[in-house]
């Protein structure tokens, strides 16, 4: 259960970092459309490398309960744990198998969300096919798990979409006929479609996935664990293993990242000045220059690993239902910024799509509230 500093600091994450990943991202995939996989590769590096250290440690694995029996069966007093020279990984709570399966739809569906770009497929789009994953979740949920949810949740989930699609809906209006752009490829356009809605069916799986691996791993060793009541490393081991066994798959688009890569090179310079002081300063300025495109990549790459640890505090603590719900409401206010910087003004009906979100939300939290009351009572 989260506290109120919890729930501060990882929503503080979610937001703050994916709705300026969001932002980042699109500028990048608005001059390369094909850079998706690029992208995706330098999110699963920075994650990994986040994550790295706190998986080793320089302590020997801690001895079995057998072991740690007397000759006469009683049992010994416990040993501090011996120090190593070479660092090992520590023990993990969820088999390697689990991790695999959750790997591969996690990197398939994150390489189909940014390869969707090259399909001239709009932001506002993108975003809506990405909030809809609540009633996917909801109908695999009812399918799969049995779960049942009640008539103000399914309301309140129907309305927070209906939110959504009315926001994107104006917001990919144009203004004017200036602002009116050709209309993509029918074939080409379908196909970007066809690929955003494999995309969230396999995320509703991937949050069935996640959801029992929880409650088969994590909570019972949660659960043993005084030591780790808030389930601190549970979340960083799934958030590294879920991005680290994914990097050699990569290897297979060593060529499409190299080109993009090397097309990005060429972008305008920029100058990026270093600090400096002594009694030359006043008369020289030091400095990089780099292609400017590279330094929204590093921005995207930096926000999203605040983005993902947000998410992963998230995932491990949260049914995968509200986890959609909340990156939903994000959705919309990454839109509402996606317009205000990219897209002028909003209008009523935008404003009034995001009403509705946030009434949507608001009506699942006292749904579920009122649902696990009447389950105690019961």
């Amino acid at each position: 259960m989260l506290s109120l500093s919890d729930w501060i600091t990882t929503l503080s994450l979610v937001f703050g970092g994916c709705c300026s990943n969001a932002i980042t991202l699109e500028h990048i995939t608005s001059r390369y459309p094909n850079a998706g996989v690029l992208i995706t590769f330098f999110q699963f590096l920075i994650v990994s490398l986040y994550g790295l250290p706190k998986q080793f440690t320089f302590n020997d694995p801690p001895e079995s309960k057998h072991a740690a029996n007397g000759p006469n069966g009683t049992v010994s007093a416990p040993t501090t744990p011996r120090r190593r020279w070479i660092p090992r990984l520590k023990n993990r709570k969820v088999p390697l198998l689990p991790y695999f399966i959750q790997v591969a739809l996690f990197l398939v569906l994150s390489t189909l969300n940014n390869a969707a770009f090259a399909y001239h497929i709009p932001m506002t789009v993108h975003i809506v096919f990405r909030s809809g994953g609540m009633i996917i979740n909801m109908i695999l949920g009812w399918m799969f798990t049995k779960k049942r949810y009640t008539v103000r949740q399914v309301a309140s989930v129907l309305v927070v979409t209906a939110g959504i699609i009315m926001t994107t809906l104006s917001a990919s209006k144009p203004k004017s006929r200036a602002a009116e752009v050709d209309t993509p490829d029918t074939s080409l356009y379908a196909m970007g479609i066809s690929i955003l809605g494999l995309a969230l069916v396999l995320s509703g799986f991937l949050g069935l996935i996640q959801d029992w691996v929880f409650a088969k791993y994590v909570a019972p060793a949660q659960a043993e664990a005084a030591s780790d009541p808030a389930g601190q490393s549970s979340w960083q081991e799934h958030m590294f293993y879920l991005h680290s066994l994914a990097l050699p798959l990569f290897y297979f688009s060593k060529d499409n990242i190299s080109t993009e890569l090397t097309r990005m090179s060429s972008s305008p310079p920029v100058f990026l000045s270093l600090p400096q002081s002594g009694p030359l300063a006043p008369y020289y300025e030091a400095g990089l220059v780099v292609p400017s495109i590279f330094v929204y990549l590093l921005l995207n790459t930096c926000t999203q690993l605040v983005c993902v640890v947000g998410v992963n505090r998230l995932t491990g603590r949260v049914s995968s239902l509200t986890v959609t719900l909340i990156l939903t409401v994000r959705k919309a206010i990454s839109l509402l910024l996606s317009v205000a910087v990219y897209g002028g003004q909003g209008n009523t009906e935008m404003w009034a799509g995001a009403g509705l979100v946030f009434i949507g939300t608001i009506g699942y939290s006292t749904g579920s509230k009122s649902k696990d009351q009447k389950e105690k009572k019961d």
